[in-house]
């Protein structure tokens, strides 16, 4: 995990990069997946899932689903 960059400890987020996603957590509990760079091979979406395995999962399952 990476702390995202900010002055302000309190206004800090983690994000993980996994295949070519950045994973963001929001403070609804839910995810923000985005891209890396393009050309996207998945526009970015927001998930529920609850822990990160589960957010890897699902981009496991939405990259397979694309090819």
């Amino acid at each position: 995990m990476q702390a995202a960059l900010d002055p302000n400890p309190a206004h800090q987020r983690w994000v993980v990069r996994y295949r070519g996603f950045v994973l963001i957590p929001q403070n609804d509990l839910t995810w923000l997946v985005r891209p890396e760079r393009s050309p996207m091979s998945l526009l970015p979406f927001r998930t529920p899932a609850s822990s990160v395995d589960d957010v890897k999962a699902l981009i496991d399952w939405r990259l397979n689903q694309a090819a």
